[in-house]
């Protein structure tokens, strides 16, 4: 269960009464009336939705024309268990294959839900690889996705093969220097513009993210990467993967790491790891404890 705080909402200001003013008029030509009325405010209640889901079968969170995705599956049966189209804002957008522990999107609404009545029955409509966690009212301002200040992804590679995990993680089973990986994972804290990890052609105002962690663990089999940002760019986890693995292989050292960066040149960095083994694990906001 996730609660909201509106006293940290930065919007908390509601507008219940819209005033309108129209033409001036002069009377005597010393002073100047305006007409003004009140006219009721069309208010909306904006819910946050918090799920997860399997991406597998997916191509991706976004609306595909040609292609089954989540945020069209969940759209259809938030419309069809209220009676009413909706369409749910994502929080961020992830690729064909990549999964979600913990995603947010959010939806309006004109009347009031019993929000534990729709989480069961979104559950029970919904296919097994998407799980509905919570649903909560929050301020009409509120975004999904403007207002996250954190969001966490992992990586996980399996270096024994398990056929129970091939859609879950990446199988690579060379040798791979982990504590030199690490080495390399500090030094993305010391920068800011990661242009060199992005997709390329990515209509993007900036390149600028901070990273807030980012470091390699390993457990027997599993070698999991977590990196933590208050945003990232398109394909910019799994190029970051990809260039930090070629680093574990020593086909590169970490004064390259650094070039690459400071190039911007995504031909420069690494090659981009499979979808599958990405999840995105957290988004954190201010105004929600969980």
């Amino acid at each position: 269960m996730i609660t909201y705080d509106m006293n940290k909402e930065i919007t908390s200001l509601k507008k219940p009464m819209n005033l309108c003013c129209f033409e001036p008029l002069n009377l005597l030509r010393k002073k100047t009336l305006y007409l003004c009325t009140l006219e009721p405010l069309h208010l909306k209640m904006r819910y946050f939705i918090q799920f997860a889901y399997n991406g597998t079968h997916y191509h991706g969170w976004q609306f595909q024309p040609n292609a089954s995705s989540v945020q069209e599956t969940l759209n259809k049966a938030l419309s069809v268990l209220l009676n009413t189209p909706i369409n749910v804002m994502g929080a961020g957008r992830t690729d064909t294959g990549v999964h979600a522990e913990e995603m947010y999107g959010h939806f309006d609404l004109e009347t009031p839900i019993d929000t534990l009545n729709l989480i069961h029955k979104l559950n029970s409509y919904l296919p097994k690889d998407i799980a509905i966690f919570d649903i909560i009212l929050v301020h009409d301002d509120a975004h999904c996705r403007f207002d996250a200040t954190k969001r966490t992804y992992e990586y996980h590679i399996n270096t024994v093969k398990n056929p129970f995990l091939q859609e879950l993680s990446w199988y690579f089973n060379q040798k791979l220097d982990v504590a030199l990986m690490n080495e390399a994972a500090k030094i993305l804290l010391k920068h800011t513009d990661f242009q060199c990890f992005s997709k390329v052609n990515t209509d993007v105002n900036t390149f600028d993210c901070t990273i807030f962690e980012a470091y390699w663990k390993q457990e027997n089999s599993k070698l999991v990467f977590t990196i933590s940002a208050n945003r990232f760019l398109r394909n910019m986890v799994r190029s970051i993967v990809g260039t930090l693995v070629n680093i574990g292989l020593h086909k590169i050292t970490l004064a390259d790491f650094e070039n690459i960066i400071a190039s911007k040149s995504r031909e420069k960095a690494g090659f981009s790891v499979p979808a599958h083994g990405l999840y995105l694990t957290e988004i954190k906001y201010d105004y929600i404890t969980k």
